[in-house]
């Protein structure tokens, strides 16, 4: 079994990209969805932090699997499976909406604050569970 600094890296990898999102999501309650460029920019940015959470998924996946801990091993890869899905399903229900928006339709920004608040809904849940199974872990970072 690996040393358990290297879970306690694991889980900081993993919890990069969702306190990032955490953060930088709720900026664009402040702005017009109805406006082209910053539309585009939150599906950029939905896009990326999906595509953060597959890579760092499955790093903390695979490094919880050298340690010998099944059940985060298992936890992590079921976020990094999730992130897979989510960012097929986000994107192409944002690109729906944008290029409905492109045609005119006036209910399409409404619907695209709809998957913004989705999306940090589904961000606050995962980080939630995240910090609920720290203690579960075990991570001792004491000498022996």
């Amino acid at each position: 079994m690996l040393p358990d600094p290297i879970a306690l890296a694991a889980i900081v990898i993993v919890l990069f990209p969702m306190a990032y999102f955490l953060l930088a999501a709720p900026a664009f309650l402040l702005v017009k969805l109805d406006i082209q460029e910053v539309a585009r920019l939150l599906r950029g940015m939905f896009s990326a932090y999906f595509l953060m959470m597959i890579i760092a998924g499955t790093i903390g996946a695979v490094t919880f699997a050298l340690t010998g801990r099944l059940g985060s091993t298992i936890g992590i890869g079921l976020l990094a499976v999730f992130a897979v899905w989510a960012r097929r399903w986000f994107i192409r229900r944002m690109d729906a909406e944008l290029c409905a928006s492109d045609a005119g339709d006036v209910d399409a920004p409404r619907r695209l604050r709809r998957l913004h608040w989705g999306g940090m809904l589904c961000n606050a849940v995962q980080l939630v569970a995240i910090m609920a199974s720290l203690p579960y872990i075990n991570i001792n970072l004491a000498p022996a």
